[in-house]
């Protein structure tokens, strides 16, 4: 693997490019057109890349101990320095890529970039390591909004689906991780509650984003709308018996739970204007 093959899978680029995407195609779905497109694009994509890296950085001595061959910092593939100017400059970038968008979205991108950061640390290994993706996946598509021309007011029920969505990929992300970062240490709200308890808080809390999705918008459901729901209860069940007869459990309900956030921004995008 080259370096900057290993440099990019040490931002976590699954979950990473599945945000960014998600987003851009909201911005694409609430009125962005040209330029502004891709200024959406990085500057998510900025805060995706600032969180994995600065959580490989951080983590890099506990990788190692937990023998996680899957991060390229604790088998040598790219160094724990690189990795961290890494994520120190894509972090420092993240207000600049607001700018073009106006004070209002500078603001909201920068405290997204702030949050997630607050999760590597100190929140991490603590029972409020929820907090920051509610409050982070709230603002991503606050920014997106207020990032229009005349900086609409986001809908309540926008901000309250993208809390509810990033609640539910918090407990979906560390599932694949439980037993590693049970033996270094680290109790975040998902070890706490555990495999099974985190598998039930991530499905309801997807399903409530779905919901606020489907009822939030004024005037009745539309047919995406149903369609959106009724995916996503097939879906998740799906993703969890996979996640019970497969070795790699976890990491079956983590991609069930993108798929959805997926289906979410297709119900936004074909549901009408959000702003």
């Amino acid at each position: 693997m080259s370096r900057a093959l290993a440099l990019l899978r040490s931002a976590h680029p699954e979950p990473g490019g599945a945000v960014t995407l998600a987003m851009t195609l909201l911005g694409v779905g609430a009125g962005h057109r040209g330029w502004a497109i891709l200024g959406v694009a990085a500057a998510v994509g900025a805060t995706q890349l600032s969180v994995g890296w600065v959580n490989d950085w951080l983590d890099a001595d506990r990788d190692r101990a937990a023998g996680r061959t899957d991060k390229p910092v604790a088998r040598g593939a790219v160094s724990r320095r690189t990795v961290g100017i890494a994520g120190l400059l894509s972090s420092l970038v993240i207000p600049l890529l607001g700018l073009p968008f106006g004070w209002a979205a500078t603001l909201c991108i920068t405290l997204v970039g702030v949050f997630a950061l607050l999760y590597d640390w100190p929140l991490k290994s603590t029972a409020f390591s929820i907090v920051p993706y509610l409050v982070a996946f709230g603002l991503l598509p606050a920014f997106v909004v207020v990032a229009l021309p005349g900086h609409p007011t986001p809908p309540v029920w926008l901000v309250a689906a993208g809390a509810l969505l990033g609640g539910g990929a918090h407990f979906a992300n560390v599932l694949p991780d439980l037993a590693d970062d049970a033996a270094t240490g680290v109790r975040g709200l998902p070890h706490r509650l555990g495999a099974t308890g985190s598998q039930i808080a991530a499905a309801v809390l997807l399903l409530g984003a779905t919901l606020a999705l489907v009822v939030g918008p004024p005037g009745p459901p539309s047919w995406s709308g149903w369609v959106a729901g009724a995916a996503t209860v097939v879906v998740l069940p799906l993703g969890w018996y996979a996640a019970r007869r497969a070795h790699g459990r976890a990491v079956a309900m983590f991609r069930a739970v993108i798929l959805v956030a997926l289906i979410d921004v297709l119900l936004l995008i074909f549901s009408g204007p959000v702003a």
